[in-house]
C-alpha cells in the first residue's frame, strides 16, 4: 500500500526532510507541499502540487495523510483545517499550551490525529525506561536534565525535554508545574528534595541532545540521546502517517500507539 503525503512547512528544515524521504520510498506519495505565501515558488521541483492553500489541496485529494512540524498556531489551524476534510495528519510541532493540546484532543475525537513531541523511537524508548530507572534508585536521588539544540530553535525548553521531565515526575508522583526548576540565579539556598531542574542551551547546528542525571550518595548516573540527523525524527513521522492511513478517528494518537 502507498500512502499519500501532504507534507506542511516544506522549505523548512523538517519538511524538507520529510518530503525528501517520501519521494525516496515505494510506500509513500508525495502528493503535495504546501508553504505560506509568497514562499512557495521555491518548491516546484518536488515535481507535485505546490500551494499556499491546505484546504484546497485536500479538496482535490481522495485520500491523504497530512504531515506537519510547523508552529503552534500554524499547525492547530491545519488540524482543523484536516478535521474538516476527515484527513489523517501526523504532527510534530513542539511548544503547544495545554490548551491547545485540549484543542487536538477535541478534534480528534472526530478525526484520525497523531501527535508527539519527538517522533524518534530511541526517545520513546526513553520514556518507557526511565519511570522503572526512578523507580529502582528510590528518593536518594537528585533529577535534573539538560537539553541542547540548534541556535534556530525557537520554543525553550524543547517538547521533548518536557515530555522526559513528564516522566520523571509521573515516576515520583510529583506534579511537574509544581516541582520544575528552569532557573537559578544567587544565593538560592540548599536543593529542595522534590525538584527536576530543567536547563536548555541553545547554539550551532545541534539537532538535538537530552541528558537525564540521576545523583545520589556517591554516584551519579547519565542517560543521553543524542539526535544526529533530522532523518530519526522524518523517519518516525513517515511511519507514523503510514499507521495513521485508514484508522478511526476517537483520540489523540501518540508514539506508544505506534510501537
Amino acid at each position: 500500500m502507498s500512502v499519500s503525503i501532504v507534507v506542511m512547512g516544506a522549505n523548512g528544515r523538517m519538511g524538507t526532510t520529510i518530503a525528501r524521504m517520501a519521494q525516496d520510498s515505494d510506500k509513500y506519495e508525495l502528493a503535495a507541499v504546501v508553504e505560506r505565501k509568497g514562499h512557495e515558488g521555491r518548491l516546484d521541483f518536488w515535481g507535485c502540487e505546490v500551494s499556499n492553500d491546505l484546504d484546497d489541496v485536500l479538496g482535490k485529494l481522495d485520500k491523504a495523510v497530512v504531515i506537519d512540524f510547523t508552529i503552534p498556531i500554524s499547525s492547530l489551524e491545519n488540524a482543523k483545517i484536516a478535521a474538516k476534510h476527515n484527513t489523517p495528519i501526523v504532527m510534530g510541532t513542539t511548544g503547544f499550551t495545554n490548551e491547545e493540546r485540549a484543542q487536538l484532543e477535541e478534534l480528534a475525537k472526530t478525526s484520525p490525529m497523531f501527535w508527539a513531541p519527538n517522533t524518534s523511537v530511541g526517545v520513546y524508548a526513553l520514556t518507557q525506561i526511565l519511570p522503572e530507572l526512578i523507580k529502582i534508585l528510590g528518593e536518594d536521588y537528585d533529577l535534573e536534565m539538560v537539553e541542547l539544540h540548534h541556535n534556530k530553535k525557537k520554543d525553550s525548553p524543547s517538547g521533548t525535554a518536557m515530555r522526559l521531565a513528564e516522566c520523571l515526575a509521573e515516576a515520583k508522583k510529583w506534579d511537574l508545574d509544581e516541582v520544575a526548576n528552569y532557573h537559578r540565579e544567587g544565593m538560592i539556598g540548599e536543593r529542595p528534595k522534590e525538584e527536576i531542574g530543567i536547563q536548555t542551551i541553545r547554539g550551532g547546528d545541534v539537532v538535538g541532545v537530552h541528558t537525564v542525571y540521576a545523583m545520589g550518595p556517591g554516584e551519579r548516573i547519565e542517560v543521553t540521546h543524542h539526535a544526529h540527523s533530522r532523518e530519526t525524527f522524518a523517519a518516525g513521522a513517515l511511519r507514523a502517517a503510514y499507521w495513521l492511513a485508514g484508522r478511526e478517528a476517537g483520540k489523540l494518537y501518540s508514539m506508544s500507539d505506534i510501537i
